[in-house]
Parts: structure tokens; C-alpha cells; sequence
């Protein structure tokens, strides 16, 4: 569903954030963790679309935040407004919502949209998704499961991947993944931090069996070993079935090295943060002795 004509490299010393939602809770909330989180980034806010598109007829931002439901617009209207502007085209545009999920099932977001978070996952979480825009080699490091059945294909992945600070396993067919997710497995080790599939790969099993095997047989679920599906196909009723059967996100082909390396950096950083959480409440239900 990303336009990588709308992604852009984001890597300037004091980006400036737009955070667009008619709630002024839910507006000082994102401040409040965003001056936490990432005290280089400077944050303005807006009540309104309207309010927003006056904010960046005056300012230069480096991203924007909008919910789904302003109080004058859609916030898909909204970024479609921002778009008819040359000198915004590229800013990145994250729609927040709580209900991305249906939205993406039905094929609801626009190309004007560069990207989409869960308000679910957390403000915390949401906080490390701008980080991987505007500080996309932070915190990037974990070992990604690569399956590609290309040899030519898989090298230059593998070098895009490893320049952004991923530790790649590259496996050619979805047989050798679940091969080696399963002796990792007796280990008590999940074998990977992420997993990066192609849709179509050879042999007798897919991308999609693969992600079914993840969910299914080892009963990962997302948070713990997050999935990302390579696909060429944009048949929106296939997209929404490998949704559905747990893919965390998808990735258009041809791929976008920003946009590729950005949604693993995310997907990493929220994994990582689920575990430690998970961690965290199984120590302090264990009586001392």
C-alpha cells in the first residue's frame, strides 16, 4: 500500500514532528513521550486538518502524525491536501488509528499515506516508530531470517540490510526455514528476532505456508516473531488474506531499501519491547523465596 516515491531518508540533526489530532490528551500524550523518548526532535501539534495545512504553509517539518478522524476532515483528506503541495510531497505522513488493522484488510488507506501504526501497540511503541524514520540506524540491530530462493536477489538484499545493521540468515526455500525455526526451537530459542519471507518461493511450500507454519505449528504469535511478507502481487483480497493469517506487515516489490529497513527497525524495536514487558511482569509474578 506504500508509495516509495512518498518515502524519503530522514536523517537530519534536529527533525521537526507534526502531531495532528483533534484530542488535546491524546496530543500532549505523544508530546510528552516524544520529548522523552527522542529529546532531538522538536514537536509541534494541530487541532484540526485545517489548523495542520496553515502550520506547514508557514513551517518546515521532517514528518507528521494524523489521526484517523479529525474534527474538520479525514485524516486521509488531510494527507492528500498535504500531498497537492510540491514542496511537501515527500514529507513522510503516518496515519495513527485504532483501527489499522480493518482499514488495511479492506484496502482503505490511500498512496497518499506513507506508513500506518496501531494506536494499540501504545504511544512508547509509536515513539520508537518515528525513531526508526528519523534515526532509522538506531536500535536496528537483530538477526532477520531471510527467505529468497534468488541468489541474485538475495545478495543485494543482504547488503542493503546489513548497511542498515541487520545480522541477516539468508535460507532459499521455506522447507530450510522451518527446518531451522525448529531446531532452534528445541534449543528454547526462537532462531530469529524477525522473519522476511518472498510470497513465492521454490519448492513445494510458499511464503504464506511459511507464515502459516510461524503462527500455527509454532504458535508464535506477533509480537514475539514478527513476520514480513515480500509480495509483488497487489490483488488487495490476497493481501488482506496474508493480514489476516498473521503477517505483520507487507512489503511492495520492487523494494524500497528505506521503507524495507524501516519497517524491520520498527518491528524489531516493538518485539523487543512486548518481550522485555512479558519479561518484566513473569519476574514480579515469581514470589521471592
Amino acid at each position: 500500500m506504500n508509495n516509495p516515491a512518498l518515502t524519503r531518508h530522514l536523517s537530519v540533526a534536529d527533525p521537526k514532528v507534526l502531531v495532528v489530532d483533534g484530542s488535546k490528551v491524546v496530543r500532549r500524550l505523544i508530546e510528552r513521550v516524544l520529548e522523552t523518548q527522542l529529546p532531538q526532535v522538536t514537536v509541534l501539534s494541530c487541532d484540526s486538518g485545517e489548523a495542520a495545512c496553515r502550520e506547514l504553509d508557514t513551517h518546515s517539518v521532517d514528518f507528521v502524525t494524523t489521526a484517523l478522524r479529525l474534527p474538520d476532515m479525514d485524516g486521509l483528506e488531510f494527507a492528500r491536501r498535504v500531498r497537492e503541495h510540491p514542496a511537501q510531497a515527500y514529507i513522510p505522513i503516518v496515519l495513527v488509528s485504532g483501527d489499522v488493522q480493518e482499514r488495511l484488510v479492506a484496502r482503505a488507506i490511500s498512496d497518499d499515506v506513507t506508513d500506518y501504526f496501531d494506536k494499540s501497540l501504545g504511544f512508547e511503541a509509536l515513539a520508537e516508530f518515528i525513531r526508526g524514520y528519523v534515526s532509522p540506524a538506531e536500535g536496528a540491530q537483530g538477526t532477520v531470517l531471510y527467505v529468497e530462493d534468488s541468489q541474485v536477489v538475495a545478495l543485494a538484499t543482504r547488503r542493503m540490510l546489513e548497511r542498515h545493521g541487520f545480522e541477516v540468515l539468508r535460507v532459499a526455500t521455506a522447507e530450510d526455514a522451518i527446518t531451522h525455526l525448529a531446531e532452534a526451537r528445541e534449543r528454547s530459542d526462537p532462531g530469529a528476532d524477525v522473519v522476511l519471507t518472498d510470497l513465492t518461493l521454490r519448492g513445494d511450500l510458499t511464503g504464506a505456508d511459511l507464515l502459516a507454519r510461524i503462527r500455527g505449528e509454532f504458535g508464535y504469535p506477533k509480537g514475539e516473531l514478527p513476520v514480513l511478507v515480500m509480495t509483488g502481487d497487489d490483488n488487495p483480497h490476497n493481501q488482506a488474506a496474508l493480514l489476516r493469517a498473521g503477517a505483520n506487515d507487507l512489503v511492495s516489490k520492487p523494494v524500497e531499501e528505506h521503507l524495507l529497513a524501516t519497517k524491520l527497525g520498527f518491528q524489531l524495536r516493538v518485539a523487543r519491547h512486548l518481550r522485555d514487558r512479558r519479561d518484566g511482569a513473569d519476574t514480579e509474578a515469581v514470589p521471592p523465596p
